[in-house]
């Protein structure tokens, strides 16, 4: 059976298909051998090439011998060389490959003088002594790094092969396609990560793997952002760290691994905010100790000598804070010019030749706002809010400044309303459309995405990081991601199903963080939501373990780091909150099952410690010990508590003896102050929703509780006529339609049990109505924004579905993002939904949005709605947003707590029967992704209700 590895190749770089490898070969004029029979090529790299050259020779010469068991010869040297070699280097730095352009063997014209690009070409008779050579030539020691990676992931040696313990696929043979392949220019120039918040979990496990954060560690970070084409780092600054001291080697070997690095938004010109601290600075204060500050910075840019790096500009307070109660344009532009002159003195040069950057972390986008202006040279660093939603992007005419833009990005984030530090909860869905939003918008030069601990946010740092590689990635291709990143990390077997699983995964986690989870986060009584969330779990989980189970014991220890364990943990504190939230409500209805939950609640709270325990300590022998220390249960405030606190529980003393009790599924109305509990009614029946209720029956008492249901109608459907409970148990109610009375009417059902009955009435409504689109039930329509009934678009913008975005099923936006604001018109773009009403009435209409920001920084966001070819009214997605996220207003605190921004419209006196509404576009950059309408009968749910049936 022929093996190709060529499919580890990630989507967006799927124009690398034109490098071929596999291990059964190719017909003989077309294959270059890399390895046959046991034996091995060379490896020739020039000496005097760059040391990063030498160092990914060598990489790749340990990745062959992963794949093949047979290391090549690593040289520099022309002498005894075999007749077929891999050539290495750059194209300035390497004379082997000089000799090739200046014999006219190799032509370099389409990458001389570009920014990491790379070719990959056989060529024939290359340099003396060797026949054939597969050449891969960078335009500059990064392009060599990239082109050299490249090769070593088609033959199957993931990025992640240390960091998640990737498997190395075996193959003994292996074979390239000739021919030439040549690399595009990156889209974003600079492109990297933060590591930040990394206490307790990832400065633990750093000390006892390494150490420390020291060069040995630094090592396999940068090894990691080479082999992912990434080129940036923001070291480690926390807890306390110095990237530049704590290890003298640090600095010099980054810049070996030709990683360009920075400081973070409040370290300006190359000092780490523990450093001050350490000197005893005095007050971080530039109007009262100016020339301690410029001491300090000066001794930056000393440090940082020829050392590739961008610079940061500017002033925030010590410690991450505002800098002053109030905006001090002045004194800000001052501190960058007096910032600005030190530079050109201590390196020497004119101070545009030093890259420098300007971030605008919350307080600081305030300046922005206010006119305030940097150099023409300085790039000018945006950033989200710290939860993936992007707040400013450049005007039009912003663009022309020379410096560029960049932004930073969050995957992990310590601060209100609640830190989110331990599992990964950022969907690539929602990371790809505000980064391509971004990029539309111009934001092209620098991004950087903070990334906490570095695990467990391999996916989305993959996603980040090759999106910011090659932004010709698109919306609709990202379900193909998962399944290749899958196949990257797993091999094929498994891909699509494993691609699935994952993308439900982050999916779930992502509509609400696990530290901000509640008892009553999702609701007990409304559309069976509590339990469809534990149904969606557990039917997640045993596709994961099945997948887990049948996986050789080499692949298994990958696939628990980066599926099994989310999912297990998830799963795990889902069912620990609801089986919380569940102990209180059944305890206020004196159920005898309130210390079940109490009792299932405590257990999973243990097992959530069990699950790191054996995450540290049995997992690859104990290898990432501390790294899932990250508390996660039981935030009272923003910050992590010191340790994970149980939810509180109750116990009750049951009845002496067995006592009938009963809560009915979709009440209309409560008793007592609880919903459903001893009601008299069923909500309404209908043949067009086929709905099917329950009555939960359930014992108050100690004992078995002996119980019959029956029905006074044969049209009235039972689950089950009798039981014996010791705690509860559902009986479903359901129509047979082919016995029940046209028109309304009423049945009942009894529930009998030792001397007590209860009646309760089964209402139906079999009423003949035209329907089409999505049908009523119960005074409620849901509709998944992704099931329109039609879409227009015009020559500058269409519609497009992004898969999987969003809490309940997809996102629908329109592209480009930057396509300009019109006016809505009958004609123009957009989306049309039908749906009957059968009671017709006062309808609210919510949309359910993406929680985007007002990144255009003008009136807000808006789109246009209209009911039946009516009028189109506008609304303002951010209108009453007068506060800034930064000071956490109750606006935006909801918006990322519920991942989810619902916008109302109501339409007066609409006629029960079928209708239309259309949502047109005016604003680009919002993402759709639901709409409820309520005609009296929505009830409080956190998702909201399930989609209505379509006809």
């Amino acid at each position: 059976m022929r093996s190709a590895i060529i499919l580890f190749l990630l989507l967006p770089l799927l124009s690398n298909a034109q490098i071929s490898i596999n291990s059964t070969g190719f017909p003989k004029n077309e294959q270059f051998v890399i390895t046959e029979n046991g034996q091995s090529i060379d490896l020739l790299f020039d000496a005097n090439d760059d040391i990063l050259v030498s160092k990914v020779a060598s990489f790749l010469a340990t990745d062959l011998e992963k794949v093949t068991g047979i290391k090549p010869r690593l040289t520099s040297e022309l002498k005894g060389i075999q007749s077929n070699a891999i050539i290495i280097g750059s194209i300035e730095g390497s004379a082997l490959i000089k000799s090739m352009v200046k014999a006219g063997k190799l032509d370099v014209t389409p990458i001389k003088g570009q920014w990491e690009r790379f070719i990959i070409q056989t060529v024939k008779n290359p340099v003396k002594g060797v026949k054939e050579a597969l050449v891969i030539a960078g335009s500059d020691k990064r392009g060599a790094a990239f082109g050299t990676f490249t090769i070593s992931e088609q033959i199957g040696v993931s990025p992640w092969y240390y960091w998640a313990d990737a498997p190395i696929k075996k193959n003994t043979q292996l074979y390239l396609k000739k021919g030439r392949f040549v690399s595009k220019a990156p889209s974003v120039k600079y492109r990297g990560i933060f590591l930040n918040d990394e206490a307790p979990a990832l400065r633990n496990w750093a000390k006892e793997s390494f150490g420390g954060f020291n060069h040995q560690f630094y090592e396999k970070v940068f090894e990691l952002l080479l082999r992912q084409k990434a080129n940036y780092l923001w070291p480690a600054m926390w807890q306390p760290a110095v990237f530049a001291t704590d290890d003298p080697l640090n600095m010099k070997t980054a810049d070996e691994y030709g990683i360009v690095i920075s400081t973070t938004h409040h370290e300006p010109m190359m000092r780490y905010h523990e450093e001050w601290s350490r000197e005893k600075g005095g007050d971080w204060n530039y109007e009262t100790n100016q020339q301690k500050l410029q001491e300090f910075w000066r001794a930056g840019i000393k440090r940082m000598g020829d050392y590739e790096s961008v610079v940061a500009l500017g002033m925030r307070g010590d410690g991450d804070q505002a800098m002053s109660e109030n905006t001090a344009v002045d004194l800000l532009q001052r501190i960058i010019v007096d910032q600005r002159k030190i530079i050109a003195e201590e390196t020497g040069k004119a101070v545009e030749k030093t890259p420098q950057v300007w971030a605008l972390y919350k307080e600081v986008q305030d300046y922005y706002d206010k006119g305030m202006r940097v150099a023409d040279d300085v790039l000018v660093l945006f950033c989200d809010d710290n939860w993936g939603n992007v707040r400013i992007l450049p005007k039009k005419e912003d663009l022309k400044h020379k410096g560029g833009y960049g932004m930073y990005y969050h995957f992990d984030f310590v601060g209100g309303p609640v830190s989110y530090r331990w599992i990964n909860v950022s969907q690539i869905e929602r990371v790809w459309e505000q980064m391509n939003l971004s990029y539309e918008w111009g934001v092209k030069d620098l991004w950087i995405v903070n990334v906490g601990d570095l695990k467990p946010m391999e996916l989305p740092i993959s996603l980040f990081l090759d999106f910011a590689y090659d932004t010709s990635i698109k919306g609709e291709d990202l379900p193909d991601y998962y399944v290749n990143w899958s196949r990257q990390q797993f091999g094929a077997q498994h891909a699509e199903e494993i691609a699935d699983i994952i993308a439900r995964y982050t999916k779930y986690s992502a509509r609400r963080t696990p530290e901000m989870l509640k008892p009553d986060t999702y609701s007990l009584d409304n559309y069976r939501e509590a339990d469809r969330i534990l149904a969606e779990y557990h039917e997640l989980l045993t596709r994961s373990t099945k997948i887990y189970q049948q996986l050789p014991e080499t692949h298994k220890s990958a696939y628990y780091q980066l599926v099994q364990f989310p999912i297990e943990a998830a799963a795990n504190l889902n069912e620990m909150y609801i089986a919380a939230g569940k102990n209180a409500a059944y305890g206020n209805q004196s159920r005898a099952s309130t210390n079940y939950y109490a009792d299932l609640a405590k257990e999973k709270f243990l097992n959530d410690a069990k699950l790191s325990k054996y995450y540290h300590e049995e997992l690859e022998g104990g290898k990432w010990n501390h790294m899932m220390s990250q508390t996660h249960i039981g935030y009272t405030t923003w910050s992590n508590p010191p340790v994970n606190k149980m939810p509180a529980i109750t116990y009750l003393e049951p009845e002496a003896a067995p006592a009938l009790s009963y809560l009915v599924e979709g009440a209309p109305v409560n008793r007592f102050r609880r919903t459903g509990l001893n009601a008299r009614t069923f909500s309404t029946f209908d043949p067009y929703n086929q709905q099917e209720y329950y009555v939960e029956v359930f014992n108050r008492g100690i004992g078995t509780l002996n119980y019959e249901v029956s029905a006074n109608s044969d049209w009235i459907r039972l689950s089950k006529k009798k039981g014996a409970v010791e705690l509860e148990e559902k009986v479903y109610v359901s129509i047979d339609w082919s016995k029940a009375p046209e028109g309304t009417a009423n049945g009942e059902i009894y529930m009998e049990s030792g001397g007590q009955k209860y009646t309760v009435t089964v209402p139906i409504n079999n009423q003949k109505r035209e329907v089409k689109g999505f049908v009523e039930n119960n005074g409620v329509i849901a509709i998944e924004a992704a099931h329109y009934s039609a879409k227009v678009d015009d020559k500058d913008v269409k519609w497009s579905v992004i898969p999987n975005l969003g809490r309940t099923l997809d996102g629908v936006t329109v592209l480009p993002s930057n396509a300009e604001t019109r006016q809505p018109s009958v004609a123009g773009p957009h989306l049309e939904y039908t749906f009957t009403s059968f009671t017709g009435g006062d309808l609210k209409l919510s949309a359910y949005l993406s929680p985007t920001l007002n990144y255009k920084k003008k009136d807000g966001l808006k789109f246009g709605i209209a009911m039946d070819g009516g009028e189109i009214t506008m609304v303002n997605v951010n209108e009453g947003e007068n506060v800034p996220d930064w000071e956490y207003p109750d606006w935006w605190n909801n918006a990322v707590t519920d991942h989810i921004r619902i916008k109302t419209s109501e339409f007066k006196n609409v006629a029960a029967g079928v209708h239309t509404f259309k949502v047109y576009m005016i604003d680009p950059g919002l993402v759709f992704q639901r709409f409820v309408i309520d005609a009296g009968g929505l009830k409080p749910s956190y998702l909201g209700p399930p989609e209505s049936k379509k006809f």
